[in-house]
């Protein structure tokens, strides 16, 4: 792994940085394929969009001296990077301290290839996630506490991912993915109102089922319609479908899932490629 901070080569983090303190900031996660970053201006939308509503300044053009940083080091870029915003170093207690935010940019270099339909087992978590504050909702926070704890419910089941349905019985998204259902023969999202992640990938899904015609409703799924789900798969940026094969209602009841809506789905809007994306017209 390389790692910088404000387009500086590191190799330690302050005490004091309050990314470590409190989890203030916020970050997102991209994949490089044969040197493109996949979904670069949705990621940086995100990033400037998040700082805004977290009251970051952020001095962006840092990103892009890291990556060029970063391509020094390679003949081409293939990996996973993250980009974290953090508020920086700061006094004790919850006030803002007075200075620009700090970016660090790390990179995860790995072979990459196109991505591929992938089928994986699934249930519903029991762990349940609360709401949060509105200004929050649909920010990738660096505090990711709930995360973490489901996750070690999903292996403990051997599940890769998983539905996670909030206080209110709604189902919200997966661990570390967003979710799209297909219930009485329609596409359906979690509207994601009171928690949840914006996803790069589930927008550009989104996008792509619009311009193909195909009906897609965001509205809240109570987990009271997991009985009426025929079809469902788990999206993010590093693989934009993780198709249900057989899904566990509870430790006695297992359902057989439709894979061919998905399949159909992957192959309709090419997720198999994140170049610039251009609808077929033929």
């Amino acid at each position: 792994m390389l790692y910088l901070k404000n387009a500086q080569w590191v190799d330690s983090v302050s005490i004091l940085d309050r990314a470590f303190q409190y989890g203030d900031g916020c970050f997102t996660t991209a994949r490089f394929h044969q040197d493109i970053f996949e979904l670069e201006t949705a990621h940086r939308n995100r990033l400037v969009d998040s700082a805004h509503r977290l009251l970051l300044d952020v001095d962006f053009t840092l990103i892009d001296i890291s990556i060029a940083l970063l391509r020094q080091h390679f003949e081409q870029l293939n990996g996973t990077l993250k980009i974290m915003l953090s508020r920086g170093e700061g006094n004790r207690g919850y006030a803002l301290p007075e200075h620009p935010a700090d970016i660090y940019v790390l990179f995860y270099p790995q072979e990459t290839s196109d991505f591929k339909f992938e089928q994986i087992n699934s249930g519903v978590l029991e762990r349940k996630i609360g709401l949060n504050m509105p200004e929050l909702v649909g920010i990738k926070t660096l505090n990711r506490l709930e995360q973490v704890m489901l996750k070690q419910e999903a292996v403990q089941k051997q599940w890769l991912e998983a539905l996670v349905c909030d206080l209110n019985g709604q189902i919200v998204e997966g661990i570390s993915s967003n979710c799209l259902l297909r219930i009485n023969n329609t596409w359906v999202t979690p509207e994601l109102r009171y928690n949840g992640v914006h996803g790069v990938m589930r927008a550009e899904i989104l996008q792509r089922m619009q311009q193909h015609s195909i009906a897609c409703e965001r509205r809240q799924v109570n987990i009271d319609e997991i009985q009426t789900i025929q079809s469902l798969f788990f999206c993010n940026a590093l693989s934009p479908m993780k198709a249900v094969e057989t899904f566990d209602l509870d430790a006695f009841q297992q359902r057989r899932l439709d894979l061919q809506p998905c399949v159909e789905l992957f192959e309709t809007l090419k997720l198999n490629q994140f170049k610039p994306y251009v609808k077929d017209h033929t």
